[in-house]
């Protein structure tokens, strides 16, 4: 009897979860790898990926990927909260968000923890509107119950100085 191989060819990045998806959709993840592509090609059909991470260069399978997919990659330099000019670099990726022409699209770190939870998180307070405390909750369950309170201060204390065009802001957004 010949022996059959199952094969998953549908295997999510590490934390990955829509963040939105409604008539958009906004992912969260850690850094895709080689085992992920096809998950990412066959089923969230990517226009944009957004990197908030430390990386300078990307791996180059992941590099190959995204030009052969046609992906728009963008890279957000952050190592934490903390860094210099850093709301400068959250309203850029709130700027890519607030453009349904930037979607379906990815938002991932390393780990797709604390970097992007700080993301999601500030996306969570002022697009749509969310309590600190689920905010809080939801941090909590990406980064493994590992709150970081420097991450959860800055969440809460962010204002963003984003002009927004409403000829492009997805239904989601709560303004």
């Amino acid at each position: 009897m010949p022996s059959t191989h199952y094969i998953n060819k549908y295997i999510p990045p590490l934390n990955f979860s829509p963040v939105i998806s409604t008539e958009v959709s906004l992912y969260r993840s850690g850094y895709p790898m080689a085992i992920n592509y096809s998950f990412i090609m066959d089923q969230l059909h990517l226009k944009t990926v957004v990197y908030i991470g430390d990386k300078e260069d990307l791996l180059p399978e992941y590099a190959s990927f995204l030009e052969r997919e046609q992906i728009r990659f963008v890279h957000i330099p952050m190592d934490s909260c903390r860094d210099t000019g850093i709301n400068e670099r959250i309203d850029a990726v709130l700027r890519m968000i607030v453009d349904v022409d930037n979607y379906p699209m990815l938002l991932h770190s390393n780990k797709g923890k604390h970097r992007v939870g700080i993301v999601v998180g500030i996306v969570r307070k002022i697009l749509q509107g969310w309590s600190i405390a689920s905010i809080y909750q939801e941090y909590g369950l990406f980064s493994g119950g590992m709150k970081d309170e420097t991450d959860l201060e800055f969440i809460t204390m962010f204002v963003s100085h984003l002009e927004i065009y409403k000829d492009k802001l997805p239904k989601f957004v709560r303004m």
